[in-house]
């Protein structure tokens, strides 16, 4: 037992000087691969000094070169070396921190970084009015995207279909309808070239347009364009140019709207760019049964293409309204419109099942659902108003249609 206790004792007493053993030769390893490097280049160093004082004066260039040699192994040896010095390891501490360990001058350096996380909120999209007024929580029989719908008869003045149609919301481009109208009725010479100017950029939606600042086409030409593919600038054109001015056109637009008992509507400017242009479905039907007593707005308005050469370009525009193409469709006037104030509408003249119809739509919710609530209503009148068919009912009351 003592022989035991004094052998424990004993290794006890030596511990420390196996650890600093142990040390040492950490630190020999480490240090080793240095100080090896160093005494391989002291030779070299010398056998560089004696062979300049054989050779003499070396020539600039050759020094150049060199010392740029020199300067390339130095940065080679020391590329070699931060290499081995940032030989890194890295540690993730959860999603946003990143922790990279390595060494440099012999230490161990832990650099720990926190990543920003950006998240991007989309902003939500910008409401109609008619959604802000709570009219597309108004139910119908047609399941209609369009917050606001009238479909008449305009030949016997019948309402087929109505929905929230004494409303008052923004129309968008349906203002070109009335635009063109008017300057239909001037009887202006359609040959009188007409310029894009700055005036006529649009400065509150900033949309964009194929009419360049310069462009220079004929009336008749922008008539064409604003009806048919609904073309901004060709409208503005259209109203600046007016005996008068922008002023005096706005004014007898308002007029007009006035004259075919439009009691809702009021106009701004000639494009349909500003909300501040209103009306109701009650109005637009009005107008689209004045705009269909007009050969020219017939014309253009279903128009399917057309072409106008600027410069040396041959522009090719197309309608705004597929229906127009449709062999399904039968269409006397048309016109559509779209800001994010009003949402997508479509006003039309067709004859569907024999009888012809004005249809408005206003403040669809989708890209393409006006199109699809047109298609309802013509599957639905096919079906149940056809000419032969029952009456309607007596729910749907008689309205007058100006002219």
């Amino acid at each position: 037992m003592p022989e035991a206790r004094l052998s424990r004792v004993s290794s006890q007493r030596f511990l420390p000087a196996f650890k600093a053993i142990a040390v040492a030769l950490c630190a020999t390893a480490f240090l080793l691969p240095g100080a090896q490097a160093a005494k391989k280049e002291k030779p070299a160093a010398a056998k560089a000094a004696v062979a300049k004082k054989a050779k003499g004066p070396v020539p600039v260039e050759v020094k150049r070169n060199a010392a740029s040699s020199k300067t390339a192994a130095v940065a080679k040896r020391g590329g070699r070396a931060e290499k081995a010095e940032r030989a890194e390891k890295v540690v993730r501490g959860g999603r946003n921190v990143v922790a990279t360990i390595h060494k440099k001058n012999g230490k161990t350096v832990v650099a720990v970084q926190r990543r920003s996380v950006v998240r991007v909120v989309e902003a939500p999209p910008r409401q109609s009015f008619g959604q802000m007024a709570g009219l597309h929580g108004t139910e119908d029989a047609l399941d209609l995207k369009s917050s606001v719908a009238l479909v008449i008869d305009q030949d016997t003045h019948e309402v087929l279909f109505s929905k929230n149609d004494h409303a008052v919301l923004p129309i968008a481009s349906l203002t070109k309808l009335m635009t063109g109208l008017l300057i239909s009725e001037a009887h202006l010479p359609n040959d009188e070239l007409i310029t894009i100017t700055q005036d006529d950029v649009d400065t509150e939606k900033r949309s964009s347009s194929r009419l360049t600042v310069g462009t220079t086409l004929s009336r008749g030409e922008l008539l064409h364009l604003a009806l048919m593919s609904s073309e901004n600038r060709a409208a503005h054109a259209l109203g600046r140019t007016y005996p008068g001015g922008l002023t005096t056109f706005v004014s007898i637009m308002n007029a007009k709207a006035k004259m075919l008992g439009m009691k809702d509507t009021r106009y701004v400017e000639p494009t349909g760019l500003s909300s501040r242009n209103q009306s109701s479905a009650q109005d637009l039907a009005l107008l689209v049964n004045a705009a269909y007593a007009d050969a020219t707005v017939r014309s253009l308005s279903t128009s399917p293409e057309y072409q106008v050469e600027v410069g040396n370009r041959v522009l090719q525009f197309n309608t705004t309204n597929r229906l127009v193409k449709s062999p399904d469709w039968e269409i006397g006037v048309q016109k559509t419109g779209y800001i994010s104030e009003a949402g997508q509408c479509l006003v039309m003249q067709a004859r569907v099942a024999g009888r012809k119809l004005i249809m408005v739509f206003l403040d669809s919710a989708g890209k393409f659902s006006r199109i699809a609530d047109a298609e309802r209503v013509r599957r639905w009148v096919e079906a149940t108003h056809s000419v032969g068919s029952p009456a309607a009912s007596s729910r749907n009351a008689a309205y007058q249609v100006a002219g």
